[in-house]
């Protein structure tokens, strides 16, 4: 049952505007593509896989259920072309909005997040949502009904960034609902522990998932704009707070963020994930546009799932 009853009129404001903004970001990616859609249903039985919460009662094999005892779903030929889960990060450091950016890196990912639902849904392919800080919050198997993106959007429209982040625990309660060989988005800025971080990207590729990160920043993180003494304040922490003179510690600061991006893209690169940095002044539509030419060219196939 869709969400949308629950929201307050603010709230259903809000999403009308998430739906329209994603809509038109998506058509102006499309323009020019030439992308054949599905037509009709195939009979040609492919693969079983297990059951998880939110398919379809009747695509149950009950004749399997009776020999094992256990859950499996029947696919079919256009079932299998791509069913993706969008992570969506919740913690405290998203809230953070610059000097020149007129949306939080939250607001940023909440936008990205519903273009890619849109795309996905609009291509007839299954997405899921899953939203976390130190937990996993909220989550939604995936879907491909149109119906299903209202329920997305609301999802995204309710959520507030708090807390701090911890990838390795959602990712240890995501593995039981999460099919193999699937899509895995991430939207994130990426704060937290890389050790633990990795581990967590690499417990997806062993369950044969293509990973694809979104890492969002702010412009102000990328340069260090400020000039006057300044209090730092932890999003994340209310007692963690620092007076600095930002000129003395641009130089150590610029060093070290040119470390970590690094550190991330050889990562990255060995695991075979791929990395998009987003700017949150950065068009959506420009995102998108650049994550299918990584994919290949999207005039000439669909998007699809495919394990490395």
């Amino acid at each position: 049952m869709s969400s949308l009853p629950l929201l307050s009129p603010a709230d259903r404001e809000s999403l009308l505007r998430l739906q329209i903004l994603a809509r038109k970001v998506v058509e102006s990616v499309h323009t020019g593509m030439h992308r054949s859609p599905h037509k009709g249903t195939s009979a040609e039985f492919r693969e079983h896989r297990p059951y998880v919460r939110g398919d379809e009662i009747r695509s149950l094999d009950w004749n399997l259920y009776g020999k094992t005892d256990r859950l499996y779903v029947r696919q079919y030929e256009d079932e299998t072309n791509l069913r993706a889960i969008i992570l969506v990060d919740q913690s405290g450091s998203m809230k953070y909005s610059g000097t020149r950016s007129q949306i939080t890196k939250h607001q940023y990912a909440v936008r990205l997040a519903a273009c890619l639902a849109t795309l996905l849904i609009s291509q007839q392919d299954s997405v899921g949502l899953a939203l976390y800080d130190a937990q996993l919050r909220e989550f939604m198997a995936a879907r491909s009904h149109p119906s299903h993106l209202s329920t997305l959007c609301a999802a995204l429209v309710k959520s507030q960034p708090a807390g701090n982040s911890q990838l390795h625990n959602v990712v240890h309660q995501l593995t039981p609902r999460m099919p193999k060989r699937g899509l895995v988005f991430l939207v994130s800025d990426l704060f937290e522990d890389s050790p633990q971080l990795l581990s967590s990207l690499q417990h997806l590729r062993r369950r044969q998932c293509e990973v694809v990160v979104f890492q969002v920043w702010d412009p102000d993180e990328l340069d260090f704009p400020f000039r006057r003494l300044t209090q730092f304040q932890s999003l994340e922490s209310a007692n963690e707070a620092h007076v600095l003179d930002p000129i003395a510690v641009r130089r150590a600061y610029l060093e070290r963020l040119a470390e970590f991006r690094s550190r991330l893209a050889e990562t990255f690169a060995a695991e075979g994930i791929d990395c998009l940095e987003c700017i949150s002044d950065q068009p959506q539509a420009e995102i998108l546009a650049n994550y299918l030419v990584r994919r290949g060219n999207p005039g000439k196939r669909r998007m699809r799932g495919t394990a490395r």
